[in-house]
């Protein structure tokens, strides 16, 4: 068990935390308890990337987290109306294709390992930006007007660039 391991731990259990606060209206300790997440898993990467503590328990469940953290976000936050939930559609949408896509490879007998790519680094970067800002409209009672809208096709069509382009990975995987 290494320390960005506890940190990653840590930061799955704030989930749960963060939602009640969205769910109770409580904006300003949901953006708090959001960027402190936010902050723990830049903290993590770095200690295993550049401390030498990464493990394959770490690279389980990095990911894990993160996926936890947003769509657990995006889900709650369009359910009280904060975002649209076509936007959270599609979000889900395009992790759960990547989860099948996996588990079919395997399924299928041609296993598939899944590396983040410049899209999709680019994508949860966007993901999370839009997921803050949200939260901190709420949290310090600031109208975003057009950029709320600029922001969701941003996310929007990052999540499609990205969706496309790991399903291109796996079409082309799966034909090899």
């Amino acid at each position: 068990m290494t320390i960005p391991n506890l940190i990653t731990i840590g930061r799955l259990f704030l989930v749960p935390l963060v939602i009640v606060m969205i769910v109770g209206a409580n904006w300003q300790a949901a953006f708090i308890l959001f960027v402190v997440a936010g902050i723990s898993d830049a903290v993590d990467g770095f200690l295993a990337k550049r401390c030498g503590m990464a493990s394959e328990l770490g690279a389980w469940l990095d990911p894990v987290a993160d996926k936890a953290l947003i769509v657990s976000i995006y889900i709650t936050l369009a359910i009280v109306g904060a975002i649209p939930v076509w936007l959270v559609v599609l979000v889900v949408a395009r992790d759960l294709m990547i989860v099948s896509a996996v588990i079919l490879s395997w399924l299928l007998d041609k296993p598939l390992t899944i590396a983040p790519i410049v899209v999709s680094k680019l994508n949860t970067a966007a993901q999370i930006g839009f997921a803050a800002l949200a939260l901190g409209s709420r949290a310090f009672g600031i109208e975003l007007g057009a950029a709320a809208l600029v922001c969701e096709l941003l996310v929007a069509l990052l999540t499609v660039a990205s969706m496309t382009a790991y399903l291109a990975f796996w079409l082309r995987h799966m034909a090899g």
